[in-house]
């Protein structure tokens, strides 16, 4: 049985706009039920650990999907969800690949905290997949290749545009947007229309470009463990 790891950000204020954050819903529920259906034991953690913060827009009725809802019957899974684990406790040695579902709250914990970049490192070099979508790419930023350039470098990946960001209104409330980084980065950006799905793979980095983009992305990582 392959052990997959999912890391939730525990980041809830949404810059200084006064408003919450989090992760998202569905980038959550999705990949947590297409990993979970291929046989996979899945682990999450978080890096307080406890229930980390939902983003209230992911749970507004416009952004339902059949995951979401499925999520929301799912006793067994909110329980999962309420109890994650600390980021700071896992060993890489315990998990055959790690998942980083999105939301705004990645963006302010995840992307500059150690825990995360050196698990990202380790796995990458224990030859073991990484996936990260929407705006989880963003935990890309500080992560280094074996040769101490960034991981991103020379590398097909994907995130959330700078048309998405721009589109919910909040290019200047985010600390750095995803595209312009995993750009500077060197990385070899591509992306399809706004909202559509869109999951890339190189070596062992899979990377989608949105909410849309959730399942794809996590049946990119089931193949690569395949």
């Amino acid at each position: 049985m392959k052990k997959i790891l999912m890391v939730l950000t525990s980041h809830d204020q949404l810059g200084n706009t006064g408003k919450k954050t989090g992760f998202w819903l569905e980038e959550f529920a999705a990949p947590y039920y297409t990993l979970k259906a291929s046989g996979a034991q899945l682990t999450v953690v978080s890096p307080a650990g406890g229930q980390p913060p939902l983003d209230p827009k992911s749970d507004a009725p416009e952004s339902q999907t059949e995951a979401t809802k499925r999520f929301k019957a799912d006793a067994e899974a909110q329980a999962v969800l309420a109890n994650t684990g600390k980021l700071a406790d896992v060993n890489v040695a315990d998990f055959d690949a790690v998942f980083y579902p999105g939301g705004h709250g990645p963006l302010w914990d995840l992307a500059e905290d150690r825990h995360s970049i050196k698990l990202i490192e380790d796995m990458i070099a224990a030859g073991k997949p990484v996936g990260a979508v929407c705006h989880a790419p963003g935990v890309l930023r500080h992560v280094k290749a074996a040769d101490g350039t960034p991981l991103v470098k020379g590398k097909q990946v994907t995130g959330f545009t700078n048309t998405e960001e721009d589109a919910v209104g909040l290019t200047d409330v985010v600390p750095f947007l995803v595209e312009d980084m995993l750009k500077q980065n060197g990385g070899i950006y591509s992306k399809v229309g706004d909202w559509q799905s869109y999951a890339i793979t190189d070596g062992l980095l899979v990377t989608g470009q949105n909410p849309a983009s959730s399942e794809a992305a996590a049946e990119a990582l089931l193949k690569l463990l395949a």
